[in-house]
């Protein structure tokens, strides 16, 4: 976010932190900004079959505001308003 932002010092500084912790740093390509991450996937393969973002807690152990915050995610990367939507987004990718 912080490269799209031409915000460069900023960015390397967040990835010499995140190292620091161990973490690794995606490389940001178009590959990655908009593809759905394994959990976004899931998640969004549930919400498709119909399940409430209690339920998707429940099956995956996060909770509910953790689905809202990923299925959020989803929305914007495959640029649909709502669970109807999600569907035609899904077959289409």
């Amino acid at each position: 976010m912080l490269h799209r932002f031409g915000a460069e010092a900023f960015a390397e500084r967040a990835r010499r932190e995140l190292l620091a912790t161990g973490e690794s740093v995606r490389r940001r390509v178009v590959e990655t900004r908009e593809g759905l991450t394994a959990q976004e996937a899931q998640i969004a393969r549930l919400a498709v079959d119909g399940l409430t973002n209690s339920e998707i807690g429940a099956e995956l152990f996060i909770s509910p505001r953790t689905v809202e915050w990923h299925l959020h995610k989803v929305f914007t990367k495959l640029a649909v308003n709502s669970r109807s939507q999600l569907r035609g987004a899904l077959a289409d990718t």
